[in-house]
Parts: structure tokens; sequence; C-alpha cells
């Protein structure tokens, strides 16, 4: 996933307002948000030395670092910086999103407001929550846990079992046995996304996807965690590219293949720990998930959720999907 919002990078300036430890600060932690619009988000919070930062999900895209971190009282205050575009491209205005966040045991109240230069009020201020993320669970014995009977999640025959996402055009079809996306970028056509009707907690999920020219899609998981698939062949490890943990998990080798080669993942969720074998390489090794990624259906990480497969983007053909639950 790409994101359509283009952070402006700016050194970090960290303030904290109040002088606390780690200890004795209550945002300290991870924070699922559901943000204006009932999108969802996240909010991590950190103190290094006496002074905190921190980073932040909005919707889509990538987890970025804020622009400053403070505590002012019983308020948590972050602000975010960001520069719009005029219609023909060039930069426009700077604008500062301030977030100010209050807390009630493990939720938070929080409310935006954005303002461009000279502090001139973009539009009225929005309510949201915040709910704090139960710390990460020690990373599980894979050879102890115990998978169910395989559930082939695609007949290659038709759709069924799978629905889009929200009213959209739809690209997905199957052809020859393969479920493929055919995006048409013409004006007024926004193509979309695919998700199993069934929903799943833990599992190992296997499948096979061939990339197309720029292909640029993804595999969520439960609805909330995205394995990216794209066109990456010969590119340098990121976080973005094929088998990342979209913006969170960098692989530790590069295992794609060229354009139009089939590919296997093999992906294990366990535990918020994520495993991911790309063509019989390991390049995430049960490594924890800190929360959720850009585009998710929910910041909940607690909720079972379907497979949903990224169709808004660009090309991109998928067979031999078969989930194994895990049996508790």
């Amino acid at each position: 996933m790409l994101s359509s919002i283009r952070s402006l990078s700016l050194a970090a300036v960290f303030t904290l307002g109040s002088v606390l430890n780690a200890a004795d600060n209550p945002f300290i932690g991870r924070w699922a948000l559901t943000i204006p619009g009932g999108g969802a988000g996240w909010l991590g919070v950190e103190e290094k030395d006496g002074t905190l930062s921190s980073s932040i999900l909005w919707g889509g895209g990538s987890v970025v670092p804020t622009a400053s971190t403070k505590v002012d009282g019983d308020t948590l205050i972050v602000t975010r910086v960001s520069k719009t575009k005029k219609k023909d491209g060039s930069p426009g205005d700077t604008v500062t999103e301030t977030i100010s966040a209050t807390r009630a045991g493990d939720v938070l109240n929080l409310v935006t407001s954005k303002a461009k230069e000279g502090g001139k009020a973009m539009g009225a201020p929005a309510e949201f929550t915040g709910k704090r993320i139960a710390d990460l669970p020690a990373a599980p014995d894979l050879s102890k846990v115990k998978f169910g009977e395989p559930i082939p999640l695609l007949n290659g025959k038709d759709l069924t079992g799978w629905s889009l996402i929200k009213s959209a055009d739809n690209g997905w079809s199957v052809v020859d046995g393969v479920l493929q996306n055919r995006v048409v970028k013409e004006k007024d056509k926004h193509f979309g996304n695919l998700r199993t009707d069934a929903e799943f907690e833990d599992f190992n999920l296997k499948t096979e996807v061939r990339t197309q020219e720029g292909s640029n899609s993804g595999i969520y998981l439960r609805g909330i965690y995205e394995v990216q698939v794209m066109e990456s062949f010969g590119k340098q490890l990121d976080s973005h590219h094929m088998g990342a943990l979209y913006s969170r998990i960098t692989p530790s080798v590069a295992a794609e293949k060229p354009i139009g080669e089939w590919q296997t993942l093999d992906i294990t969720l366990v535990d918020r720990h994520l495993t991911v074998i790309l063509n019989g390489q390991t390049i995430i090794d049960n490594a924890p998930v800190l929360g959720c990624t850009g585009g998710a259906l929910t910041s909940d990480e607690f909720k079972p959720g379907p497979i949903f497969l990224q169709g808004d983007h660009t090309n991109v053909d998928y067979r031999n999907m078969v989930l194994r639950p895990v049996v508790k």
C-alpha cells in the first residue's frame, strides 16, 4: 500500500512539558485509535532519557514519527506537520495538526485540530478515542502450535465466499483457476478490496501470488495486518516491499522473484507474532507485531477478522490459497 498523503519530513523536536519518569507517565505505551470518521489508527508513545517521542498511523499509509510530543498537566499533546499540494502539484501550505489526549483508565479521549501557517484554523476540531493495547506476550513456540484442517479459500471457479469491501468497481474475477485483479485507470473508476466472508483468529496461510508490472497489493490478516505484495524484485530491503509487514517489519532478506513468476507465501500469525516465508526463505521470523497497519478495517487486534486482498491500486494474481486455523 502506498500512502496517498505524504508527510513533511522534519527533524523531530521532542519536548517534555512535565518532568515525568516512564513509570509515572500514564501515556507511555501503544494505543489503538478510532480516528474521526471511524477509520483505524495507532499511536505509540515512548520515553528515553527523560524525553518523550511518539509515532502515529492515521488511517492509510505508514507509521510515521510525529513532530513533537509533550505532557502538559494531565494532557498529552502531539503535533504532526505536513505540506499540502496545489492543483498543479507544487507545494502548498504547511499544516500543523495538534492532537490533545486525556486519559480515563485504559481509554484516551482525543481532540484533533489543524491550522495553517500563521495559526489560521482549518475546519472544526474533531473528537475521537483510543484504547490501550495490552502488552505483547512472549513469542510462541511454533513447534507446539496445533493447526486445524486446511480450509481452501479459493475454489478456482468464481468468487464464492468473497465479497467486495464497500461499494466499488469490481476488478476481481477468476480466469483459468486464477483469482485476478484488473484495474482500469480512468476518471471516476474506484476499484475495491476483496474480503473473505468467513472470519478467523490465529492461523497459517499459504498462497501463491504473481505480480504484474507495477503491482502494489497486500494480504490483510484478520483485516488488521497487511503483508505487502509488491513488484520489488532487485530493490533494496524496505518495510514497504514484498513480504514485509507494511511499514512495520522489514524483511531480513530479499527473496522476491522477477515479475510474472509465481511466488509462494507461507504466513503464520500466532499471539500477535508474525512469520513470513517467501519462496522458501524465512524473511520475518516470529516477530512481534506492534499494531495495525495502514488501511486496516479496525484497530482492534483482539477480534476475529477476514482475509482481505487489496485491489484498489493495481493488477495482481492469486491462486491456491489455503488457511489452517490454530486449534486452542
